[in-house]
């Protein structure tokens, strides 16, 4: 193993896990193991991404290098639980890819004399290689020690990602803002698309496809100023209509929807001055919020 290479034992077989093991591998850090995941498939996954061996969560403690890819809320328990078991030592790197958690959750670890890493890509994984290749250039968000953070930011770079220092306090909401975002939107456009469906068109897609990558372009480009549609011109009959449509369809929750993220728009533009007081007040009218 070349000078500056870590032995890396990887805890979680999920989408991230291998993932990751795979980016630190082409970079001559050598995997000694990934405990198992509950899934079968997510096993076999793992095992022709990265061709190492199942481990004991324990075992994988022995690298210098432990990455701990698991759902948010098991993080701290099984730190906690493994540091009874006296398995982190002084100089070890103990780093999680929680976006919700900062370092917080290795306090166990890290009172045993472990270097303490958060890092978090902001992209949603897969679980294929074809992960390995979103990674280039993505943002990642560190939490880290004085000590820890070039470390942190070194093994960032390594596996092609952007970092970025958010800070302890900051991490939940930096969590949930990605979490609204990119989580959110899937069940709006969920819903959008039921609602093409019910209205007897076959490849609602094509017609979401580009209105979505104009509509994000522009959100992300100009902010509230790139808002089109009914509550931007204030066309109350619209708002009606749309309401109207959905219950009909026997939509109530796209009804609901509809008519929440309406009210949101519509605050949002009053608060950019895109629409006035009085056209706020006949927006809100029409959506029935008092």
């Amino acid at each position: 193993m070349k000078p500056g290479r870590f032995r890396v034992g990887i805890i979680g077989a999920g989408r991230v896990g291998p993932i990751l093991g795979r980016a630190l591998q082409i970079v001559d850090h050598e995997i000694i193991g990934i405990t198992r995941s509950r899934s079968q498939e997510r096993n076999d996954t793992a095992e022709a991404i990265l061709g190492v061996p199942f481990i004991d969560a324990d075992e994988a403690c022995k690298a210098d290098l432990v990455l701990i890819a698991i759902p948010d809320d098991q993080i701290r328990p099984l730190v906690e639980g493994l540091a009874k078991l006296g398995c982190f030592r002084g100089g070890q790197i103990v780093m999680h890819t929680s976006g919700a958690h900062g370092i917080g959750v290795l306090e166990a670890a890290q009172a045993q004399g472990a270097l303490p890493i958060a890092l978090h890509p902001a992209m949603t994984f897969s679980g294929t290689s074809m992960d390995l290749s979103r990674l280039e250039m993505c943002p990642a968000a560190i939490t880290a020690t004085p000590v820890s953070l070039p470390i942190a930011t070194a093994l960032a770079y390594e596996m092609g990602m952007e970092p970025t220092v958010v800070e302890e306090e900051d991490r939940v909401l930096y969590h949930a803002a990605l979490a609204h975002g990119a989580n959110h939107l899937v069940t709006l456009v969920t819903q959008a698309v039921d609602a093409l469906e019910n209205a007897g068109i076959e490849n609602p897609s094509l017609y979401l496809r580009p209105l979505l990558t104009a509509a994000l372009d522009r959100a992300l480009s100009e902010g509230a100023a790139g808002l089109t549609g009914p509550v931007r011109r204030a066309d109350t009959g619209t708002l009606q209509a749309h309401q109207k449509a959905l219950k009909q369809a026997g939509l109530e929750n796209v009804a609901n929807t509809y008519t929440d993220l309406a009210h949101a728009t519509a605050e949002m533009a009053h608060e950019h001055r895109i629409l006035t007081d009085d056209q706020l007040r006949d927006v809100l009218a029409a959506l029935l919020i008092d």
